[in-house]
């Protein structure tokens, strides 16, 4: 049983880490922030409501069942957290999000003290690590503890599923994929462990031993219904991100084959290639070296080998978009070869060998990347219509 509560407990953990790198401003985002001590507290609920930690606890304390106010504190806690972060999640007027924020932690706060405070006025003199909840059901001060945290936990579920369900009906898109696995994983959370709890304690308030329910029943359910929840809250603020990441990691290796064919002329900083920059920052460096060199080479272009190259990739089945990457590669190309044998760095670009000196390269006047990968990947293409021109470089 306590893997299964760890396991979910490191899902919740890494949630919370995935999250936390960010700018400093982005650390002082409600949203972020709320969001990191959410799944930090999911962490710690399950860390310390796995049996294994249980006994840790109540060894290392002294005192029988120590571990379950504990427990049953941080899950309070938790509840509280997740309300304020889809507050936060929402939006609205800050003052309006104040009051509300404030309301819920006096409210889960109060709860916790009547937790820990019905605790010490009750006894419980044998350790149970799995069925505290239904062993000490019927124990005066525990039984209204045992209540009172899982109605609090309640209460945040069914408001959630509630807030949840009346708010995708109006967004579309990830966020409306989002809210819906939130609703799934709290409808686990709400049947598959309050429910089964409240149950298996009422069972033992009427004599009957429906114990399974809570020892079998409810852990998985509602570890799962954790990890389904934090997903609905990280997707839709994981996945743009990291989309955005995977694009410009293929459009920078898309780029390479242009960027080998002119970086002897670029003067602009080359990129690095440390593997800790993210893509997005690797690719934008690229991309200003590229245009550096393409602007230099831009005065050296061959137009009547452009126009040539251009009539054979028509002729080849080349659309006109097609045609014409193909014949500004095969410009380039022969630029950059030009540009091996006559470019120095103390030479100024006008002293390159100058056939046409207003001719204005699409991927250079363009802002965005996709006409310089479509430039990179049209050298590929270049070989089937153009043999290029030797050239001797010097070194």
């Amino acid at each position: 049983m306590s893997i299964v509560v760890y396991v979910a407990a490191a899902g919740l953990a890494v949630a919370a880490l995935l999250l936390l790198p960010g700018p400093r401003l982005s650390r002082r985002n409600p949203l972020t922030v709320s969001t990191c001590i959410s799944a930090a507290l999911g962490a710690v609920c399950f860390t310390c409501s796995a049996p294994a930690t249980l006994a840790r606890v109540n060894e290392m304390t002294g005192v029988p069942n120590f571990g379950a106010p504990l427990t049953y504190s941080f899950i309070s806690a938790y509840s509280a957290s997740v309300l304020i972060l889809l507050i936060h999640w929402r939006g609205g007027p800050q003052e309006q999000i104040r009051v509300m924020v404030t309301r819920i932690v006096i409210a889960y706060s109060i709860l916790i003290v009547a937790v820990i405070t019905l605790y010490q006025l009750g006894s419980t003199p044998v350790e149970r690590l799995q069925d505290l909840d239904t062993y000490y059901a019927r124990t005066p001060y525990i039984r209204e503890m045992i209540v009172l945290y899982l109605v609090g936990h309640a209460v945040c579920a069914v408001s959630m599923i509630v807030l949840s369900l009346r708010w995708s009906r109006t967004v579309t898109g990830l966020l409306r994929t989002g809210l819906r696995l939130i609703m799934v994983g709290l409808i686990l959370d709400a049947f598959g462990f309050v429910l089964t709890k409240l149950v298996a304690v009422a069972a033992r308030w009427s004599g009957y031993d429906l114990d399974w329910l809570s020892t079998t029943v409810a852990p998985p359910a509602v570890s799962l219904g954790a990890l389904i929840t934090s997903a609905g809250f990280v997707i839709p603020r994981l996945l743009p991100t990291t989309r955005d990441h995977w694009q410009s990691m293929r459009d920078y290796r898309a780029l390479l084959p242009l960027w080998e064919q002119v970086k002897d002329v670029s003067t602009a900083p080359k990129p690095s290639p440390s593997r800790w920059r993210l893509p997005k920052d690797r690719l934008q460096v690229l991309e200003l070296a590229i245009h550096d060199a393409l602007l230099q080479l831009v005065p050296a272009f061959n137009q009547g080998l452009g126009r040539t190259v251009y009539v054979r990739a028509l002729d080849h089945g080349r659309s006109r978009t097609e045609a014409l990457a193909v014949s500004e590669a095969a410009m380039v190309v022969d630029a950059a070869a030009e540009a091996g044998v006559s470019y120095d760095s103390s030479t100024a670009p006008q002293d390159m060998p100058v056939e046409v000196d207003r001719y204005r390269l699409l991927a250079t006047t363009a802002s965005g990347t996709k006409e310089l990968v479509q430039l990179a990947k049209a050298l590929v293409q270049l070989a089937a219509v153009q043999e290029p021109r030797p050239r001797t470089r010097v070194r």
